[in-house]
């Protein structure tokens, strides 16, 4: 075990001769960090938290009390090869949730900086999250799961393997994504429905009106008028000046392969 300065391990606590720990860390009475972790500087371990194995924490990141990363993945497919979990700086994981590492076909679940998972949350094998993720209580995501840059999981929410969920959307509690939900807007519902754009996040996010129109005139074409959702894509390319906010709505809805909720 390599250990920085001033780094603060209680009696407790089971570290891996293999762990690596950098400095300014705490880690909790009951704490569990085992083979190949590391511990970048400045995080906190909770009491009674475990890194299984092979879990890459970066600096600031606070694990909370009972939370358990880098189990093996729940997949029949997994055989043992070696695979990760990865979370970003300033990230917070917290009480009792669970992260497991990825599996061949990614080789690691990863979650990005400065996000936020609640109590009870599950990210499952290969899920890839963004910046700046916010999923609150209890919501379950299964394997291969993308959520992009600043989206919103609202607490208590299923969310299908291999489902996409833009930047900046925000989707409601209790919710069942089985589709993919595109960049800015608002969803919600069993099955899940969209329900306009995500104008209060936008603006709190910095989005000037000028952007917000556009976004909200591609959202229209796609998803309120009497068009196809491809014929209303291919519109709103014909029609819009593509500003980079329209041209990723637009590219993530033409490369959805589960479809996209109404």
């Amino acid at each position: 075990m390599r250990t920085g300065e001033i780094t603060r391990i209680h009696p407790s606590a089971i570290i891996d001769p293999s762990a690596e720990i950098g400095q300014e860390v705490e880690i909790g009475p009951w704490a569990i960090v085992g083979p190949q972790c590391t511990i970048g500087d400045g995080s906190r371990i909770a009491a009674r938290a475990t890194l299984e194995r092979n879990v890459r924490l970066g600096q600031r990141v606070q694990i909370g009390v009972g939370a358990i990363l880098g189990g093996d993945p729940q997949d029949l497919k997994y055989r043992g090869e070696e695979t990760w979990v990865e979370i970003g700086d300033d990230s917070a994981v917290r009480e009792y949730a669970t992260i497991n590492r990825g599996t061949a076909h990614s080789i690691t679940t990863r979650v990005g900086r400065h996000c936020f998972l609640m109590s009870y949350v599950h990210l499952a094998h290969d899920c890839q999250l963004g910046d700046h993720v916010i999923i609150s209580n209890g919501t379950q995501l299964a394997g291969h799961v993308t959520v992009e840059d600043r989206a919103t999981i609202s607490g208590l929410c299923a969310v299908h393997q291999f489902a996409r969920i833009g930047r900046h959307a925000f989707i409601g509690g209790c919710s069942r994504v089985a589709q993919d939900v595109p960049p800015y807007v608002r969803a919600v519902g069993n099955p899940i429905k969209l329900f306009g754009l995500n104008s209060v996040g936008l603006r709190r996010s910095g989005f000037e009106e000028t952007v917000l129109r556009e976004i909200k005139r591609a959202y229209r074409f796609c998803f309120r008028s009497d068009l196809t959702l491809s014929k209303g894509v291919e519109q709103a390319r014909a029609e819009m000046a593509l500003i980079p906010e329209v041209e990723h709505f637009l590219g993530f809805i033409e490369a959805s392969s589960r479809g996209v909720g109404f």
